[in-house]
């Protein structure tokens, strides 16, 4: 019985840090986007839109799956 308690609470344990470190990713990638110079930083319920001076970036989740717009303004016109 001893055994059978210490196996649930390794597998909990392993499969927690496992959780917690993609959360970590999801968020610095957010936080790298929002630390670029003049970027305004919109967030809503499953929406995040980034704006600078030259690019916008939408990501969204939909479904679980998490999708990423880039926009870029040239004005090379």
């Amino acid at each position: 019985m001893k055994i059978a308690l210490k196996s649930i609470l390794l597998i909990l344990a392993l499969s927690l840090s496992v959780v917690s470190c993609r959360e970590e990713e999801e968020k610095s990638e957010i936080e790298q986007l929002a630390e670029e110079e003049g970027a305004k930083v919109k967030i809503k319920d499953d929406k995040v839109k980034v704006k600078t001076d030259d690019k916008k970036i939408k990501i969204k989740e939909d479904d679980g799956e998490i999708k990423k717009k880039v926009k870029v303004d040239n004005d090379d016109n």
